[in-house]
């Protein structure tokens, strides 16, 4: 089972890792993290189906801070080939995508990628806010 929202800026997906962080038997399997110019794409891909108030509850607070956001090719291939076992490096390379984090839900990558961008960049853009 697996969920693909869009969000604005890192704070929703900040947001999002906390929540997961709380969410007690959510069988996790990992949480994908791609940067666009635009959004952050969050994939979260679980072992088991949820319950439905589970799910219920889970959609509503997704919904809340972004939106469900549906793949371009790139996009799906990208997914496919980090589930098949590339790293995201590889996976960076071959379809042109920033992947920001993959696996375990781990906030520091997201700071860490974000104070890259701005230290590269010279600004603060708002989509990194």
């Amino acid at each position: 089972m697996q969920y693909l929202y869009s969000f604005a800026n890192v704070s929703l997906i900040l947001r999002v890792m906390d929540r997961l962080s709380q969410m007690i038997g959510l069988s996790l399997e990992s949480v994908t993290v791609i940067y666009l110019v635009d959004r952050w794409v969050l994939r979260l891909k679980l072992r088991n189906a949820l319950g439905a108030d589970a799910e219920k509850n889970l959609i509503a607070f997704l919904m809340e801070n972004g939106m469900p956001h549906k793949p371009s090719m790139q996009l799906r291939d990208t997914l496919r080939a980090l589930d098949k076992g590339k790293t995201p490096t590889e996976v960076m390379s071959e379809y042109q995508v920033v992947v920001v984090s993959h696996g375990v839900p781990d906030p520091t990558e997201l700071h860490e990628f974000c104070a890259r961008f701005v230290e590269g960049l010279g600004y603060y853009p708002p989509s990194l806010v």
